[in-house]
């Protein structure tokens, strides 16, 4: 589909890789609706993107509310046919740590932020692309989520957040399958190592580690580059059922 005819739903939209995925939008003539949980981010962004952008609070775990948000957003863009997944958290610690097993809570919160939360807004936005008018080749929607290279090499201390993103990266083909009878497209993103507000305050001798890591280019992935990514998947049709690495050729050690 053209950018300019894009009406999307950005989770986790307020900072990092989300913002940059609907700074990029909104700049080339897109409609977006930022779906996060940070009140002071969400109305800064929306201001900043203009009057193409709009802040809705949103829990990704709450299915209800995912729903209701879809429906509003949908409501205010004129449609829905694209839906980008950002929104996540690391979930990091061993499963055997100094202090004992890792307590099922923080496994299950990894999992329902990362995994269930690109679920639920994927099943809701679907439910809505379902009713667009069809465009060239029958598309009418795109779901995008955000998997991570970790889901296939997953460092010690990763165990939660692996497993979390392996699932996203799962259920791409299968919903992509299934979504093809209404023509909505379902790919799915996996970067490595990211410049995003997780690495800001990293001592400056983890973060020089960190990018020689990395083959080439020796340095984190910029947001921006992700961005690219995704508007590349939005305008490719023949993207589909698919996972993208951008990642610079690393491969994660064990630690």
């Amino acid at each position: 589909m053209q950018i300019d005819q894009v009406k999307a739903a950005i989770s986790g939209g307020v900072s990092g890789l989300g913002f940059a995925v609907a700074r990029l939008l909104c700049a080339r003539g897109a409609r977006v609706a930022l779906l996060d949980i940070n009140d002071d981010k969400g109305a800064a962004a929306a201001a900043e993107l203009g009057d193409g952008a709009s802040y809705h609070r949103t829990d990704v775990t709450d299915e209800a509310g995912v729903t209701a948000v879809l429906q509003q957003a949908a409501e205010r863009m004129g449609g829905i046919n694209a839906a980008i997944s950002c929104a996540g958290i690391l979930g990091a610690g061993r499963v055997l740590g100094k202090e004992g097993p890792m307590p099922l809570k923080t496994f299950q919160n990894t999992v329902m932020v990362n995994l269930v939360g690109s679920f639920n807004v994927a099943k809701a936005a679907a439910n809505l692309m379902q009713g667009n008018a069809p465009g060239a080749d029958g598309e009418r929607g795109v779901i995008v989520n955000t998997a991570s290279v970790a889901a296939y090499e997953g460092q010690i201390g990763q165990a939660a957040y692996s497993a979390s993103k392996g699932g996203v990266i799962a259920m791409t083909l299968p919903m992509a399958r299934e979504f093809a009878r209404i023509g909505v497209r379902v790919m799915t993103v996996a970067p490595g190592v990211f410049h995003t507000p997780m690495v800001e305050g990293m001592p400056q001798n983890v973060y020089d580690s960190l990018c020689a890591q990395v083959p080439f280019p020796s340095r984190l992935g910029t947001a921006d580059e992700f961005a690219a990514t995704v508007a590349f998947i939005l305008e490719n049709r023949y993207l589909n059922g698919s996972v993208i690495r951008v990642d610079g050729a690393i491969r994660l050690a064990p630690k």
